[in-house]
């Protein structure tokens, strides 16, 4: 099996937990007819960012990986924010902090399917690669904003302005999907700007409902 294929397989893996994690957090918030964000929601981000620094590696995707790199992180503080990182086994808890590291240091080092250096010489458009890292990094400031926010609140929230970050960062990472004809970001972009807008639609009518301002 060759490394394209592999890739691909791992990036639809990844993006299929992605998607289920929207869902989940969309029937949930359906229900209650608010805003809710579940645990497992961070849970399975966690698990879906690994897999997708794979994938940003075996396709040398400068783009990918560093924005999940990123996002990684966050993942894990949202939970240790909502007390539920030390609840995680420990052995998965170890893990979740060794094995990125170890994959980095290994793509580093350098294998004949990937390595920094083939990277750094990346065949990929430099105006591609430009409106891709914008992407990214709207969509990544939505979890900086996010994380900021939460520290300040002292627990883990997903306010108004993380869903219009995330509508807008999705946007510009799909146009950069369909010019890499990378059919992995397009299947993970285009459900979850359908929830998206339908969070910012509940959360707009939680607040016109306690009559309070639009709150970012």
């Amino acid at each position: 099996m060759s490394t394209e294929v592999v890739a691909r397989i791992i990036g639809l893996v990844s993006q299929g937990l992605f998607s289920s994690r929207i869902i989940l957090q969309w029937i949930k918030s359906e229900r209650a007819k608010q805003v809710l964000v579940p645990a497992l929601f961070w849970q399975i981000s966690l698990i879906s960012s690994f897999l997708m620094i794979i994938y940003g590696i075996l396709r040398h995707d400068p783009v990918i990986l560093g924005a999940q790199l990123i996002s990684y992180g966050i993942y894990i503080r949202n939970l240790q924010l909502l007390g539920e990182w030390r609840k995680l086994n420990g052995i998965f808890r170890a893990g979740a902090y060794v094995f990125p590291l170890a994959t980095l240091v290994l793509f580093f080092v350098g294998t004949p399917n990937f390595s920094f250096q083939r990277m750094l010489h990346t065949p990929i458009p430099g105006g591609w690669l430009a409106l891709g890292a914008v992407g990214q990094a709207v969509f990544l400031l939505r979890f900086v904003y996010q994380w900021l926010y939460s520290e300040r609140k002292g627990e883990s929230v997903l306010p108004l302005g993380f869903w219009v970050v995330s509508l807008v960062g999705s946007f510009l990472v799909l146009i950069y999907a369909i010019l890499r004809h990378d059919e992995v970001l397009i299947l993970g972009n285009v459900p979850g700007m359908v929830v998206y807008t339908r969070n910012i639609v509940l959360l707009r009518r939680e607040q016109a409902s306690q009559g309070q301002m639009p709150v970012a």
